[in-house]
């Protein structure tokens, strides 16, 4: 059959993968281009040169006819700038292809023209993308053709970094040292590298397309600002793990084999708990090719729904009323040998490297809880995080019951002696087998729960790079890998100071783990007792990058210095004040121009239908009342839009950027609120063939 899909000829097709390199490079060639990836070092210019040619040849026998420099820029998508393999054509006026070392290893595109939180001005354009090496280079198949992606990093001309992947890469080398320090602990001398893995399970809602073109607010911010509750929801939860739709599974299936051909390990696809929400999850990847295919993934996302007259939405809150979308960020400790350092064991409590793996991470998160809560915040997530769904905005770790109960005992006693088994599940049915269980259920209302081998950190949203997570993970726990491999590589006695020193670590700091019910009030009080933070906003988080504690975890390791954190606390008040002014502007648009008109027109046609059934004799109470509450709202729409409008006006003025970024948050959101409410309302009572464009119902039942 012609549709028969071969995975396994598919995957990597258009990937420059190891084994192209292997049989297109000579061995010499090969043989250092693969030890600059796995030890680090520079490539001779003249090594660059044949890896160039050879991934130019590649390129073009599979149709390429340009090639970019693809980098992550800080704002939270990619970019790229494409060049075509064209040359100064020769004296017989034959087109002449080229791309060379310096090509590969170096571009320079406009600094100035991204976000940088002052680090370059406009009359300061120079910036450099630089290879990463192990990253793959790839083809990209779309309208423009086929273009050969570099997976670069991206710097100032002063040094800075400018991207989210040169602080990833800094974060990775800087827990790779730390961790082997600990691992040489216990006797591995053979391992040389422990690498970050991660893997992000994407949540997106796909509605159609047409019915998409006529939301101006859906165009603008990529959610919804206006919006009825359809009738029904998600309260049946009928969609979650439901039969896939034919429309929406024809969509999986061409993004399957999209992700495949880029070499991404995309392995799972369900509906999601919202009405047309879903989620993709790959296999589980080292940290910065992970935090590359997600990209790919959101871009891919976005090209395959065109084909099939669809959007995806990748806010983290597109529709009122029903889940967001977020992206859990899987992290784990893995050796080079293949060794996963969060795995327990069969015997939790006599793995003494897992508990004090366990014991600093427990350290770093409760010390630097603040610092983990920024790294999820974006625009989008201050309005799902803490929202009775997804985790809530406190951060705090989930163990589950077996390894709590061994912490317990270490705390109690100062030792563990046992733990909990997870014994058998039966089910009752002659014809089903006995399951063997865990030892612990999950908890999904956790921000960063142990699920097995691995911690899923849960704040992340949907449309961010995980690459900012994951760089925060990696510093937190460099720095408690750091500070207990001092302690222990100066101890007289180690099996003595291990022991105490995970007693102590998990003492001090128990007070981050937490296995209730996050969305609980009750969790609220309590971890206010704890003396754990609550930062419910994008930009109440923004200071925790900047604090001294801060600073220092960063500096210590090259990953940040001051001058780059600050630029990115800039960053974070200016992109929460140019994203909520685009809201704002688009609901006075909407208001305006769409749904005051209609209503207004809706007013005048009933009014019109009350005059006939007047005339006609008839009584026509209800037609009052419905006329009377119309005008009322249109009244209440009319001065909130007034109101907006001139707090919008107000914020224009204000020059200080975290200023302005406040002015939004405490003054222009609650004005846009006082807008929806009315307009609401209005669209629940309004005859649908006057509202002006697609409802819930049209857009999340409709696909």
């Amino acid at each position: 059959m012609s549709d028969i899909i071969k995975v396994e000829e598919l995957y990597g097709k258009n990937v420059f993968t190891l084994s192209k390199m292997k049989e297109r490079l000579p061995k010499s060639v090969f043989r250092n281009v693969r030890s600059v990836m796995l030890n680090g070092g520079e490539l001779s210019l003249s090594d660059a040169d044949v890896i160039a040619k050879a991934m130019k040849d590649w390129a073009m026998e599979n149709g390429a006819t340009h090639y970019t420099h693809w980098f992550q820029p800080l704002t939270g998508i990619t970019a790229e700038k494409h060049d075509a393999f064209v040359s100064t054509p020769d004296e017989e006026g034959h087109m002449v292809t080229a791309f060379t070392g310096r090509d590969l290893i170096k571009g320079e595109p406009d600094a100035s023209s991204f976000p940088s939180g002052g680090l370059r001005s406009t009359f300061e354009a120079r910036g450099y993308t630089a290879w990463d090496v192990t990253s793959p280079a790839f083809l990209k198949e779309s309208g423009t053709g086929v273009t050969l992606c570099i997976p670069t990093a991206f710097c100032s001309y002063t040094g800075e970094a400018l991207d989210k992947k040169t602080p990833l890469l800094r974060s990775m080398e800087a827990i790779s040292t730390q961790a082997l320090r600990i691992v040489r602990l216990f006797g591995d001398v053979q391992s040389r590298k422990v690498m970050t893995s991660t893997g992000a399970e994407q949540e997106y809602f796909l509605v159609d397309k047409k019915k998409y073109l006529k939301r101006t607010d859906l165009i603008f911010t990529g959610r919804t600002l206006f919006g009825a509750p359809a009738p029904k929801g998600q309260e049946m939860e009928d969609h979650y793990f439901g039969v896939i739709r034919e429309r929406v599974g024809q969509y999986m299936k061409d993004l399957n084999v999209e992700l495949w051909k880029l070499g991404v390990p995309a392995k799972t696809q369900h509906n999601e708990v919202a009405p047309g929400q879903h989620e993709l999850a790959p296999i589980y990847e080292t940290a910065n090719l992970a935090a590359d295919h997600n990209q790919l993934i959101m871009e891919a996302m976005k090209r395959v729904a065109d084909h099939h007259e669809l959007r995806v939405l990748l806010h983290e809150k597109p529709f009122a009323g029903v889940n967001g979308s977020g992206k859990h960020n899987n992290w784990s400790l893995t050796t080079d040998r293949g060794e996963n350092l969060l795995d327990p064991g069969d015997s939790p409590e006599r793995n003494v490297r897992f508990l004090l793996i366990l014991a600093c991470i427990l350290r770093a998160v409760d010390i630097h809880a603040d610092l983990l809560r920024q790294s999820a915040s974006d625009v989008g997530n201050d309005l799902r995080l803490g929202a009775n769904e997804a985790p809530p905005a406190i951060v705090s770790v989930f163990l589950g019951r077996q390894l709590e109960d061994v912490v317990k005992q270490l705390v109690e006693t100062g030792t563990a002696d046992s733990h909990i088994e997870g014994g058998i599940l039966r089910t009752g049915v002659s014809t089903l087998p006995d399951i063997a269980k865990d030892a612990t259920d999950r908890n999904r209302t956790s921000p960063f729960a142990f699920t097995g081998n691995k911690f899923e950190f849960r704040m992340v949203g949907s449309s961010d790079s995980i690459a900012g997570s994951t760089t925060t993970l990696n510093a937190i726990v460099a720095e408690t890998f750091c500070e207990a491999a001092d302690r222990l590589e100066a101890a007289e006695n180690f099996e003595l100071a291990v022991h105490d020193l995970i007693k102590e670590y998990m003492t001090k700091h128990q007070r981050i783990v937490f296995d209730g019910n996050g969305y609980s009030p009750e969790w609220v009080v309590e971890a206010e007792r704890r003396g754990l933070p609550n930062i419910s906003c994008m930009i109440d988080a923004a200071d925790a990058l900047t604090t001294d504690k801060a600073v220092a975890l960063f500096e210590k390791f090259g990953i940040f210095n001051r001058t780059e954190l600050e630029s990115r606390k800039e960053i974070t008040f200016d992109t929460y004040a140019k994203t909520i002014n685009i809201e704002a502007l688009t609901m006075i648009d909407m208001a305006a121009k769409q749904i005051i008109p209609a209503c207004m027109k809706y007013e005048r046609d009933l009014a019109g239908t009350i005059i006939a059934v007047k005339e006609a004799g008839a009584v026509f109470h209800a037609e009052n009342e419905k006329l009377q509450k119309i005008a009322d709202y249109i009244d209440q729409a009319q001065m909130a839009l007034d109101e907006l409008r001139s707090r919008e006006k107000e914020a224009s003025e204000i020059g200080n950027v975290r200023e302005r970024a406040y002015f939004h948050k405490d003054v222009v959101v609650p004005a846009m609120q006082a807008l929806r409410t009315p307009c609401d309302k209005l669209e629940a009572i309004v005859d649908k063939q006057f509202w002006p464009f697609p409802t819930y119902e049209d857009l999340m039942f409709e696909v």
